[in-house]
């Protein structure tokens, strides 16, 4: 049976890549944001700035509900079997 990782050897293992995913995503917000035009409305900047909210919550199914917000909705008759 393998032994549960300790949270001190998760983050050693983990932070740097962290650290560099969330400063890739500032980076890409910071261009959006210097465009020449808004992106208020735009409802792909609804769906990041609820995705940053899930992440931000202290919740272990971060990763499900910002899989959730970026999903498109179920349509019957689209799908196999149906």
């Amino acid at each position: 049976m393998p032994t549960a990782v300790t949270t001190p050897a998760s983050l050693d293992r983990e932070l740097l890549g962290i650290r560099c995913r969330i400063i890739e995503l500032a980076a890409a917000l910071d261009r959006i944001d210097r465009s020449k035009d808004s992106a208020d409305g735009d409802p792909r900047i609804a769906q990041i700035r609820r995705s940053l909210d899930i992440l931000a919550a202290d919740e272990p199914t971060r990763a499900e509900q910002i899989q959730m917000v970026f999903s498109l909705p179920y349509e019957k008759g689209l799908g196999i079997g149906d």
